[in-house]
């Protein structure tokens, strides 16, 4: 049974990207933007996944890095850079500022450090809105263009949906890489007991600040590619209502779980759009909905599956029991 179990999960995962690639081939436009704009925030809560579900830092802000990554792609490649640089651009300056901000997660922890990312995520907004000089104000930016990857244009839907997927994939596969490494093992420890981390050697000063300022950085990326998705961009969709979204998709899918910010995105993103046949109503039965599965299980989408391994788990081991028992009295 293990060996077959062995073989299963890297098939289902196959089986997941060819589905990602082959199915969409069919979709409608807006199908493939919606498809793309799933892949888009799941990197932006896959960033906020690393500082509160790994190292257990509390942040409101994350929404604010996708529109500072959003406004440095879509300034710099209206002024004819490309993407690539634009890119760089973003995640090194969300990770510059994440730094900075990870500073008071040093002194304070929980719904303190909750509010000090709030104050930013205004602050981040009040500067959309008010330097248009610099982001254009309340008429935001437009035209923003899609990039040539390697001589082949990515204007329309389908193309540039495969360059979000392909980032997603990037993405996914630095995040595993990190979460296996020492400093993700750090992060974990940072989470569960800070002062036994600091007790083992582990410098809980410099891995707080780079898990605020990796995820900040993940969320530059996303913003960057979502500048040339939408190709028009205000302070709108910027605002504390985006962090509070990207939240919901980390604790819905399974909070420190690799795979949660994937169904929490795939829950915020694609679900109301299922609902639609509803019409007026499909906004309040997904509330319902999320809030039904935050009631039964508050560790998300994969608590409920982490359940039911560990009741099957333990139903196995009783019945091996149960069995050496039997044996052992009938070998008496």
């Amino acid at each position: 049974m293990s060996a077959i179990g062995k073989y299963i999960r890297p098939a289902l995962g196959l089986a997941v990207v060819a589905a990602l690639i082959l199915v969409p081939m069919s979709f409608s436009r807006y199908g493939l933007f919606i498809l793309s704009q799933w892949a888009v925030m799941t990197i932006a809560a896959m960033g906020l996944n690393l500082t509160l579900g790994y190292a257990g830092q509390v942040s409101l802000a994350q929404g604010a890095f996708v529109g500072v990554g959003a406004y440095a792609a879509a300034i710099m490649t209206t002024h004819g850079l490309p993407l690539a640089s634009a890119l760089v651009v973003a995640m090194l300056l969300c990770f510059a500022i994440g730094w900075l901000l990870g500073y008071p997660a040093l002194r304070v922890q929980h719904h303190y450090l909750a509010f000090v990312t709030l104050a930013f995520s205004t602050l981040a907004f009040l500067v959309f809105r008010n330097e248009s000089w610099l982001t254009g104000g309340t008429y935001g930016i437009s035209n923003i263009p899609r990039p040539h990857i390697f001589g082949f244009a990515t204007g329309k839907p389908l193309p540039f949906y495969y360059v979000c997927l392909g980032m997603l994939g990037l993405v996914t596969s630095a995040t595993w890489w990190l979460i296996r490494s020492p400093w993700g093992r750090a992060f974990v420890a940072l989470r569960e007991n800070p002062i036994r981390a600091q007790s083992l050697g582990v410098d809980t000063r410099r891995y707080t600040l780079m898990a605020f300022a990796i995820g900040s950085a993940l969320g530059g990326v996303a913003g960057a590619i979502y500048a040339p998705l939408t190709q028009y961009i205000d302070p709108v969709p910027f605002d504390l209502s985006l962090s509070l979204d990207l939240l919901m998709m980390v604790i819905v899918g399974g909070s420190g779980s690799f795979f949660g910010p994937f169904l929490g995105a795939m829950i915020a993103v694609l679900l109301p759009e299922w609902l639609r046949f509803t019409e007026g109503y499909y906004l309040l039965l997904y509330a319902i909905a999320v809030i039904l599965l935050l009631i039964w299980s508050p560790t998300g989408i994969l608590g409920i599956l982490d359940r039911y391994l560990a009741d099957r788990r333990t139903k196995v081991a009783s019945a091996q029991r149960a069995l050496a028992k039997s044996r052992l009295e009938t070998a008496q």
